[in-house]
């Protein structure tokens, strides 16, 4: 049985609810063009930063840097 999660069509609203629903961060970008477009966010600390919406789903990356310090590769 397939995740219908893949199958998906993320639109910038449903990126936008998701966003709202699953962390504190705000979602800046208007419009989405794939899923290899960084989009712009606002950590609830008042920080601006940039992720993809797959590294932010995925990889759990919900915060800026400061608030959520990239992990450093072995």
């Amino acid at each position: 049985m397939r995740c219908m999660n893949l199958n998906k069509r993320w639109t910038i609203g449903k990126i936008k609810e998701f966003v709202e629903q699953n962390s504190e961060s705000k979602l800046l970008t208007t419009e989405f063009h794939g899923f290899s477009q960084k989009l712009l966010f606002k950590c609830a600390c008042g920080n601006n930063f940039e992720k993809t919406f797959t590294k932010f789903k995925n990889n759990h990356q919900r915060k800026c840097d400061v608030c959520q310090p990239p992990k450093t590769s072995r």
